[in-house]
């Protein structure tokens, strides 16, 4: 158990070399990946050990950035439970209370080894988001013909799910519900659409930055936030086409050989994700090396070389033109 204490520090120290030697923002994700779903393995069974047999089968979910295995240096929680099943309300009631407790020791532990509780408790630890398999269809239900701010929110994070840890039919079963349900419903990708049109790329008119006047961020813009219309943008085509992975680079390869993307498209849209995250992983390890403070995605374009100024110029305007093609293509607006 002391080993997992703060051990998410250790993979700052393991990628430092990496990154700065310029290896790929997809190897590094593949790699942080790797080191996060085993941390989980230590603590899911450490947990277990403490609560006891489980009294079914279960799957633990990751969602949100982990569950596209496109983690960075700052890592908090998003995550859910899913458990079988039971027709006999006692016994059902009993397997909700093991689980809850078990969801306890899950996340706390999580916690102790540097993956901090989300903010928005989005987290197999909040009653809600530990539930039977028939519960989280109707909680994929609702947020898919409901359509206002708060589903579409909940649905931007859990959709982007994968199964982590445990019984992977669950989780198979889960997807393929959704996938469905989406093919039954078409105005909820609209309604997906109109939201994710809210995140604007941090551009103005001239090829002007768009960054925070005041405050500790002054001059500079969120690189997380830039890049959300990318994977916003993809993740939309993605569950219209009934592509079950969630990685955003994957599911552009799975667009690409559908012929949703031409191959300038998919080429144009991979660099600049790509690149996106290569400058998000550098500020990051500057933040940790240089600065000494805990990372952030705060990108200042004054502190950058005129080719990345003009690269980053260019890829706004490119997400801009995408943001353009998915308003047409769902909302029949141009």
């Amino acid at each position: 158990m002391a080993d997992l204490e703060n051990i998410h520090s250790k993979l700052e120290i393991m990628l430092l070399d990496p990154i700065r030697n310029g290896a790929s923002a997809e190897y590094i994700t593949r790699l942080i990946t790797t080191f996060s779903d085993a941390i989980i393995d230590k603590v899911i069974t450490f947990s277990l050990a403490e609560a006891g047999p489980p009294p079914c089968k279960f799957v633990f979910l990751t969602m949100g950035s982990e569950g596209r295995e496109e983690q960075t240096l700052i890592s908090d929680q998003d995550n859910a439970i899913v458990f079988e099943d039971n027709d006999n309300p006692d016994a059902a009631k009993a397997v909700k209370t093991y689980f809850d407790h078990l969801s306890q020791l899950v996340c706390t532990r999580l916690d102790m080894a540097g993956y901090q509780f989300c903010s928005g408790d989005n987290m197999a630890q909040n009653p809600k988001w530990c539930q039977p398999l028939s519960v989280w269809k109707e909680n994929f239900t609702r947020w898919i013909r409901t359509g206002n701010p708060e589903d579409l929110l909940y649905s931007s994070i859990f959709f982007d799910f994968r199964g982590t840890w445990g019984e992977m039919k669950l989780s198979d079963s889960l997807k393929t519900f959704l996938l469905n349900s989406i093919q039954g419903w078409s105005g909820f990708l609209r309604h997906l659409t109109e939201n994710a049109l809210y995140f604007r790329p941090p551009i103005g008119r001239f090829g002007k930055f768009l960054v925070d006047s005041d405050g500790e961020n002054k001059d500079a813009f969120d690189i997380k936030q830039a890049m959300l219309p990318l994977i916003d943008f993809t993740r939309v085509y993605a569950l219209k086409n009934q592509i079950s992975q969630t990685n955003t680079l994957t599911r552009l390869f799975r667009l690409y050989t559908k012929n949703i993307l031409t191959k300038k498209e998919y080429n144009d849209i991979v660099q600049s994700y790509n690149y996106l995250m290569d400058l998000r992983f550098r500020r990051q390890i500057t933040t940790i090396m240089d600065e000494e403070t805990k990372p952030d995605n705060y990108i200042n374009p004054g502190n950058l070389s005129y080719l990345d100024q003009q690269m980053l110029r260019e890829i706004f305007k490119m997400t801009e033109k995408l943001q353009q093609k998915l308003h047409y293509d769902f909302t029949g607006i141009a």
